[in-house]
């Protein structure tokens, strides 16, 4: 198999097949980091090209506003606006879902299509069937996902509650929207395909249903590529104000589109946390079998030099030793990488609603993740392959020199004895007398550790986030958001629907909060004084008794702002009334869910001068009356949207534990291939250096368990000191991740509970227990005569 190669490369083939199992332990580190690097790499570049190409195909808006009721003619106005491309106005209304054989109301949005063509923003995919045809007002267009949850096709019919009253919709068509490729319910955390729908029409239906003959509420933009985002958005508030502008918001605050970008930034935070991990003990290991190979090489590579065979020859000789196993290990990543690809593509599809969504194939990837594990597989090699360059013929040819050693205690004269017996000290001894080598593996068995708690301190967090957002914030069943806001008489009508126990109102007005040039558009939720269904809570998760002044925002968003309590902020309602007011921050709360900011009912009333008005309320509800709740919210014309808090928390719970489950399971196989390639690496380096010495001890007459125990203590001890190490690094890394994964959207608290570590801890130890009785059998079956008679 070897003839006709080069006597260096048949040297090579020789090594390989001696080291075979070695290599392999490496290559697998190796491919766990190219897995995951191209993994990360290749999802995030299939989710950027698709949604670009998803975007452009529909002319999905850049700027986005609502009005109360806007002229049609001001669509003419806003077109002539410098920079924008094309307008598109249309009627958007929330409205109630009644679907046969569902109990509990559905929740969707009316959105108007031109009764003619195409719109020119935010067109629609059309899956199958056809758009409604004009002029039929009892026909609709669904989004697919809608469509799958409850099996509709084109035929199919369903029911909605139309400004007060109810029609029967037939479906003429499935159809994907750039706007709702995350089509995410009001209430809910994650998308639940059965609760939420998307329901285009024929624009002359929606004007008819809800008087808007020749007027618009809602309009979309797209701009030119020169244009200045902001003086358009600033102009175009300026024309919808007379009409109840709400004011205008790019794409990044879409809802749909953040909710893709924060997907998009945990993958980077993924490349940026997990890979190195990989390269890291990769490079380490290469040194470790790289260094002792060329010493136990020596002769070998003097007599080469005296051969004539020149430095730069057995430098490339030993770097094609490195280079053959981080090319079986690139092989094996990109393989496992693309495979797993294709699955997170799936898993995504059930989240992303795209037309298509391939994972990312392209040569440059696997390029990229080849070179990055060759040059750090280079770089672990590099110190090895210096020594035998630099390794004159003539030292080369004498053994090295033996090992100085010295008591550290001062000896027997000292009066000092370790209370240990003369095996164990003798495996402690060669811990502390190579304490770069020892401090390195243990650093090494510590990162799968570490790799374990960073996986599982999900579980931890999002139980806490649970706990902390369900029951003890918003502790209601049900929250009922009306179609516009009414006075407080609305929140005894709430409360006297059936199976109400208690109600509390709520009122929510958008604005924009701005401290200097620094500003963001959130919505101001207002709550009365010492309310017990939903609270606001400190940063120690203690509810705040909201006072008759100021405003309370969350942490994250105090930090946008970069305020702190007492510090004055310009609050403007975006109500179009164009009033600035200034407002003290009185605290800082404590929210996992996105930018909030919370005022009293009487400071909000006080604001916006309009009295006291309400836009919903915060239900608990007897369970055994829920059916009855249910009908008598589908029969309420004044309510436009109910978000439903139990199934809320069992679908987010559900979807996050399937998704961390899958994540887990990879993480667990890649800490114990960690944990094998380096406890076998250390294993059999240390055996191979110190075989003479363990062969001495068998024929002085100790046993084969009382040998290997000499290396077995050696491992044991370093695994045992990584497991506080890896507690450590892990947590620090959960936190990157943490931090990694902080958007406006949500933010995953650091919680780290102690099963977590003991979990992380045991597996590395199976693991480590599994490699060393592999070594343990090898010690067993070592062939005393053939390593006595080994040169040193």
């Amino acid at each position: 198999m070897v003839i006709g190669l080069a006597m260096l490369d048949r040297k090579l083939v020789r090594d390989l097949a001696r080291l075979w199992a070695q290599a392999l332990a490496v290559a697998l580190v190796m491919a766990c980091g190219v897995m995951t690097l191209i993994l990360a790499l290749g999802a995030t570049r299939a989710l950027e090209e698709t949604r670009s190409a998803f975007y452009d195909r529909t002319h999905f808006g850049q700027i986005f506003a609502t009005a109360t009721r806007a002229p049609e003619s001001l669509k003419q106005a806003i077109q002539a606006i410098d920079g924008v491309s094309a307008v598109s106005t249309r009627i958007f209304n929330p409205v109630i879902i009644d679907i046969e054989g569902m109990a509990e109301p559905a929740t969707g949005v009316l959105i108007s299509t031109p009764d003619h063509g195409e719109a020119a923003v935010n067109r629609l995919y059309l899956r199958s069937g056809r758009l409604p045809e004009p002029g039929r007002s009892d026909e609709a267009a669904i989004i697919e996902a809608f469509a799958e949850a409850h099996g509709f096709r084109p035929g199919d019919r369903f029911g909605v509650l139309v400004n007060g009253r109810k029609r029967t919709l037939t479906v003429t068509g499935i159809t994907l929207s750039p706007e709702f490729v995350y089509a995410i319910g009001p209430g809910d955390m994650v998308p639940d395909q059965r609760r939420f729908g998307v329901i285009h029409m024929r624009r002359a239906a929606l004007e008819g249903a809800y008087d808007m003959a020749g007027a618009f509420n809602n309009v979309s933009l797209t701009l030119s590529r020169n244009a200045d985002e902001k003086e358009v958005m600033a102009r175009l508030d300026t024309l919808l104000e007379p009409y109840g502008g709400t004011g205008s918001y790019d794409r990044k605050d879409h809802a749909s589109d953040a909710f893709l970008d924060s997907e998009l930034t945990q993958l980077r935070a993924m490349v940026q946390v997990i890979p190195p991990i990989f390269l890291f003990i990769s490079a380490f290991l290469v040194n470790m079998i790289l260094t002792r190979l060329i010493a136990l090489e020596r002769e070998q590579i003097g007599l080469l030099k005296a051969v004539g065979y020149s430095n730069a020859a057995i430098a490339w000789h030993y770097a094609k030793l490195t280079l053959t196993i981080s090319l079986v290990g690139v092989a094996i990543g990109a393989v496992a990488g693309t495979w797993l690809g294709r699955g997170m593509a799936s898993l995504y599809g059930e989240f992303f609603s795209f037309p298509f969504l391939v994972f990312s194939r392209e040569p440059d990837l696997y390029v990229i993740a080849t070179l990055v594990t060759f040059a750090a597989a280079l770089a672990g090699a590099a110190k090895a392959i210096w020594g035998a360059v630099s390794l004159p013929p003539a030292v080369a040819m004498r053994p090295p020199a033996p090992s100085s050693y010295r008591n550290l205690f001062g000896g027997v004269e000292s009066g000092f004895k370790l209370p240990f017996s003369q095996l164990t000290i003798m495996a402690l001894r060669h811990l502390v007398r190579r304490p770069l080598r020892t401090g390195l593996t243990t650093l090494g068995t510590a990162l799968p550790v570490a790799l374990l708690i960073t996986s599982l301190f999900s579980f931890d967090s999002i139980d806490n986030m649970i706990d902390t957002v369900w029951f003890l914030a918003d502790r209601q069943d049900a929250t009922l958001t009306f179609a516009a806001n009414r006075s407080d008489d609305a929140i005894r009508a709430v409360a006297q629907l059936p199976g109400v126990i208690a109600a509390e109102p709520f009122r929510a007005e958008a604005a924009t909060l701005r401290n200097g040039y620094r500003s963001r558009r959130v919505q101001i939720v207002a709550l009365d004084p010492a309310t017990d269904i939903s609270r606001v809570l400190d940063k120690d998760f203690k509810p705040i008794d909201l006072p008759p002044t100021g405003i309370v925002l969350s942490e994250r968003l105090a930090d946008h702002l970069h305020l702190a309590p007492g510090d004055q902020i310009e609050i403007e309602l975006n109500d179009g009334q164009n009033r600035r007011t200034l407002v003290p921050l009185v605290g800082v709360s404590n929210s996992y869910i996105g930018l909030s900011a919370n005022m009293s009912r009487q400071a909000l009333d006080r604001l916006s001068g309009h009295g006291r008005q309400i836009s919903g309320g915060r239900v608990i509800v007897d369970e055994s009356k829920i059916g009855a709740l249910y009908e008598a919210v589908k029969q309420t014309p004044a309510i436009a949207s109910v978000a439903l808090q139990g199934i809320s928390r069992e679908r987010f719970r559900a979807t996050i534990e399937d998704n961390i489950g899958i994540s887990v399971f990879i993480y667990v196989s890649l800490a114990v291939i960690i944990t094998v390639g380096v406890i076998y690496n250390s294993a059999r380096i240390q055996l191979s250096e110190r075989a003479r010495e363990l062969a001495s001890l068998r024929v002085f007459g100790f046993t084969s368990r009382e040998v290997s125990s000499v290396l077995l203590t050696e491992l044991g001890v370093i695994v045992v000191l990584a497991q506080p190490l890896g507690w450590l690094i892990g947590r620090g890394f959960s936190g990157l991740v943490a931090k990694g994964f902080e958007s406006d959207l949500f933010r995953i608290p650091l919680i780290i509970n102690p099963p977590t570590y003991a979990i992380a801890s045991l597996v590395v130890l199976a693991a480590a227990l599994v490699s060393a009785l592999i070594v343990r059998r090898r010690i067993d079956r070592l062939d005393l005569i053939r390593v006595l008679k080994t040169r040193d």
